[in-house]
């Protein structure tokens, strides 16, 4: 991941998967297509994604029964995962993410001993700590590495979810651990991306710690998870 995920990579994988032509499907369509996936960068998880999913919205859902749109996200937080069943490897799916066209910062994991045969840090215009961005642009100015995060942030606005800003935020940042955990990549954030901040952070709590051997009942989840669907983001989606 760390030597493949350039600039033009990122930009390539945008390209091939923004015209959003590789399946038609439901978003419960797609939460059991990931029950053939089992994420090989997670220690915490072998079993099928869609159990994960279901027990991070159940986790959300105790804590904020209030917000259902946030139980929601729980769902489709990880849907992004598709990638991997449509051929891409697990290293442009899976994994910390990460800002292309700057140098890594401290916090991103294994920092000093993986990036060495990445080319755009031998580019000048990538290889500082500002790279090709402007200070405090705002993440939506900025690109990530590719994965399942930026994906599924693309799937959404593309279909046209009416779900809330948090939501956008939580699906598109939550692998983005530099930012949210190590608390680096500030020089890059505007105002609303501070803001934002403790929304993912919370999400967060239950992406990490809902994760146990105790299956949930998803037979008995699944009207109540399809009434937000039909709520939120309805019918057919292109994918």
């Amino acid at each position: 991941m760390h030597t493949h995920q350039t600039v033009d990579f990122v930009r390539s994988k945008h390209a091939q998967f923004g015209g959003f032509s590789y399946k038609k499907m439901t978003v419960m369509e797609a939460v059991d297509l990931l029950d053939r996936l089992v994420d090989e960068s997670d220690p915490d998880v072998d079993f099928p994604n869609s159990f994960h999913a279901f027990q991070t919205a159940e986790g959300i859902r105790k804590a904020h029964p209030d917000k259902d749109w946030f139980h929601l996200v729980g769902l489709l937080h990880d849907l992004g995962k598709v990638l991997a069943l449509f051929g891409e490897p697990q290293w442009a799916v899976v994994g910390d993410t990460f800002p292309v066209g700057c140098c890594p910062q401290a916090s991103v994991v294994f920092c000093n001993s993986t990036f060495q045969d990445n080319t755009d840090l031998q580019d000048p215009r990538y290889s500082t700590e500002l790279g090709m961005y402007q200070p405090h642009c705002g993440l939506d100015r900025v690109l990530m590495s590719w994965g399942h995060d930026e994906y599924m942030y693309q799937v959404m606005k593309f279909n046209k979810f009416s779900l809330p800003p948090e939501a956008f935020y939580m699906i598109r940042f939550h692998s983005f651990y530099p930012w949210h955990t190590g608390n680096d990549y500030q020089q890059l954030c505007s105002p609303k991306d501070l803001a934002m901040l403790p929304w993912v952070q919370e999400f967060n709590k239950f992406d990490l710690y809902t994760k146990c051997p105790d299956l949930p009942d998803v037979d008995t989840l699944r009207p109540y998870y399809q009434g937000l669907i039909d709520k939120y983001c309805p019918g057919i989606l292109s994918w």
